[in-house]
């Protein structure tokens, strides 16, 4: 496993983390988790060297909170980093430009759901706590700065970060520049190569930690997915993956295929190309079993992609514009 600096907070984090949305399970989230599976998972990652782990109160409604909790308590040994996710008070993904700080994040919620992802965690201090849906209109209030600079006085909270958007790499531009946030969490993929253009210049120019999630489009760039592909009833994917959205997935998928190398799979191809970028310092791809970890960890090499390669996977790049489908 190779690692980055985190930025400012000055942790090297592994270049592949470990996302865990999928193994939340529940209301809004992935069918087919087994906690059995989640944690022997999550332990052979840790032997596989990943020490960033990146979850959410609403993954399970603390569910994956608890399970990272449980590998905290078993490991005893390597230090690893813990990022977690505050939920929107009125539960809306995304925000919008018409949300309302105070319906969104009032600071009784903010301290509340803190609380609530310690206890979980079973730590008293959370090392990276974010904002799962953020609007840079909200950047001057002083009730979220105020609050956030207490917890951090407190112990309660080390770092400071945001959960971009879908699709909005511009919706933190604002922010940033403040010293208030120490990182952020954006979709980049092949697709979506929006982040390139402001937002991972700007945080390297600040020094702040770039975490890229939905390596793999929730799916697409695995390579696996097809017009006829369908989930159980209650799988977040129905919701995402509506006819329009998977036909047009599918497509770009195969027309990127001709790319992959031999012996590669399109998975791997897409978090090497992720890894081509020394503006990010980890990837948190959704892991729910070990032959999962072992693939994923395993693109860690330092083994860079051939420029010639990067350069036409480029040509790929899909600009998207949020819409009622895409949470």
């Amino acid at each position: 496993m190779e690692y980055r600096k985190l930025g400012r907070l000055g942790w090297m984090v592994s270049e592949i983390g470990y996302g865990t949305w999928g193994i939340g399970g529940g209301e809004g989230g992935w069918t087919g988790n087994d906690d059995d599976a989640s944690l022997a998972a999550l332990h052979e990652a840790v032997e596989r060297g990943v020490n960033f782990f990146d979850t959410a109160w609403i993954y399970g409604r603390g569910h994956s909170e608890v399970l990272l909790g449980r590998l905290l308590r078993e490991l005893g040994g390597p230090r690893v980093y813990v990022a977690t996710k505050i939920p929107p008070r009125d539960r809306n993904w995304p925000s919008t430009r018409q949300s309302r700080l105070a319906d969104v994040y009032p600071p009784d919620h903010i301290r509340d759901y803190t609380e609530r992802s310690r206890r979980n965690l079973g730590v008293d201090c959370i090392d990276l706590m974010q904002f799962h849906v953020w609007e840079d209109s909200w950047t001057d209030d002083p009730s979220w700065q105020d609050t956030m600079a207490d917890l951090k006085a407190r112990g309660h909270i080390h770092g400071l970060g945001i959960s971009i958007n879908r699709w909005e790499p511009w919706n933190a531009l604002k922010v940033l520049p403040t010293g208030l946030i120490d990182a952020v969490q954006v979709i980049y993929n092949i697709f979506d190569q929006a982040p390139e253009d402001a937002l991972l210049p700007l945080c390297r120019s600040l020094d702040l930690g770039v975490i890229a999630r939905v390596p793999f489009d929730e799916g697409t760039l695995t390579g696996t997915l097809s017009r006829d592909t369908t989930w159980p009833e209650g799988d977040w994917r129905n919701s995402y993956f509506v006819p329009e959205n998977l036909e047009a997935s599918v497509a770009h998928a195969e027309r990127l295929r001709p790319l992959v190398p031999e012996g590669m799979t399109m998975a791997e191809l897409a978090l090497r190309f992720i890894l081509a970028n020394r503006d990010v310092h980890t990837i948190i791809p959704g892991m729910r079993s070990s032959h999962h970890v072992r693939s994923n960890t395993a693109t860690s090499d330092g083994r860079a992609l051939p420029p010639d390669l990067v350069a036409a996977l480029r040509d790929h790049r899909w600009d998207r514009e949020p819409t009622a489908w895409s949470q």
